[in-house]
């Protein structure tokens, strides 16, 4: 039932809500962010901080994201973190939301937001239960209803699982940009640089800028003539939504620019085409990796990175031999410490080289950061 929050005035109308899953789980909870309906694919994100970039990742298109930290929302929102224009998530869940956010660049709540960009979330939810839930089901098709959207559980279970599931599904396209822009090299330019735009996240081109290195973004659906339009120094794959299973021209893409032994370097999605493309499968992981505290080994130096995820899929690839591709040799570079997940992928012959993680650090950690700097390693021995 309807009723008013008692948070101090001035009172606002709270609007009852109910999150169910398409295994017929249902939990009830608070209308947060905007009153309605919404569909998407439930995933759980381990992150205590940075839910800024969390919404505003293109990579979370059509999901609805459980945030496993209780409390959401205490520092608002600003207008610096974004990492696109606009929220991507098609849902998102909360425990604890801030009543009241308290951060010098905060700009307005975190609720305003949502209501702002028409996000349905609810509150109140055990998001611990939820989270477990998943772990042990697996990710599934979710729905979210508030307020006149709220009908009996078997009439919601039923629309929930008419929505469209994520294995299958081509995103990349929806997410990425329409038109190519420029992204100039802070301070001497030193390279330029072919981003091949998937679901690009904005802090990936101001990394490599900050190195020097004139960013071309390019529309997912760009073609290989249109990639050396620009006289690259190297290429660049980035993460994205969607089953990378679908993704037929980004890999073709790819193999245009192996086969002229271009530097290359991908993240998430990225790295999910540099498999297809040099003849691994993928498949669709229980749960996903996502968060910013996942332990990564680095199976070339030995060092272990905490890093940023976000996927729901993986690559099929040897863990315990160097393969041969048509492309020459690969090796699975990092893997993931919690269930050996490969995380990376390197060429042995040709300068190129992804990861499965994220590693421009918006938000943290940065124990990757090097990963641009080995990038900008292959330019210079591609020059010399």
């Amino acid at each position: 039932m309807t009723r008013w929050s008692s948070g101090g005035p001035p009172a606002v109308l709270v609007q009852p809500a109910v999150l169910v899953l398409e295994d017929g789980r249902a939990f009830r909870g608070r209308a947060y962010g905007a009153v309605g309906e919404t569909f998407g694919e439930a995933v759980f994100s381990t992150g205590m901080t940075g839910y800024q970039e969390t919404l505003t990742d293109p990579s979370y298109h059509r999901q609805v994201v459980v945030m496993t930290a209780p409390h959401v929302g205490n520092t608002g929102v600003n207008d610096e973190d974004p990492e696109s224009a606009r929220i991507w998530v098609s849902g998102y869940v909360v425990r604890d939301p801030a009543r009241k956010p308290s951060n010098w660049r905060s700009r307005r709540s975190l609720d305003e937001e949502l209501v702002a960009q028409g996000v349905v979330g609810i509150s109140g939810v055990d998001t611990r239960a939820l989270t477990r839930h998943l772990r042990e089901r697996g990710a599934m098709r979710v729905g979210i209803f508030s307020g006149n959207a709220i009908a009996d559980e078997g009439t919601l279970l039923a629309r929930v699982r008419q929505a469209p599931e994520m294995t299958g599904a081509d995103l990349s396209a929806e997410v990425a940009t329409k038109e190519a822009y420029v992204v100039p090299a802070i301070g001497t330019k030193r390279f330029t640089v072919a981003a091949v735009d998937l679901g690009i996240k904005g802090m990936t081109p101001h990394r490599m800028a900050e190195r020097g290195i004139e960013v071309h973004v390019l529309p997912a659906t760009a073609t290989l003539e249109e990639v050396y339009a620009v006289q690259p120094d190297g290429v660049f794959f980035s993460n994205g939504p969607g089953d990378p299973s679908t993704a037929d021209h980004p890999v073709a893409l790819m193999q245009g620019v192996l086969e002229r032994s271009t530097p290359l370097f991908g993240i998430c999605f990225g790295n999910q085409i540099l498999g297809r493309a040099l003849g691994f499968g993928t498949y669709k992981l229980k749960y996903g990796h996502r968060g910013i505290n996942q332990p990564v080994q680095d199976r070339i130096t030995g060092k272990v990175e905490v890093t940023a995820h976000n996927h729901g899929f993986a690559v099929d690839a040897p863990l315990d031999k160097v393969s041969d591709t048509r492309f020459g040799r690969a090796e699975v570079s990092h893997v993931c410490l919690n269930d050996q997940v490969v995380e990376g992928l390197q060429l042995l012959d040709r300068p190129a080289f992804s990861v499965q993680y994220h590693p421009e650090a918006a938000a943290g950690p940065h124990d990757a950061a090097y990963l641009f700097d080995r990038f900008v390693s292959l330019m210079e021995g591609q020059r010399a």
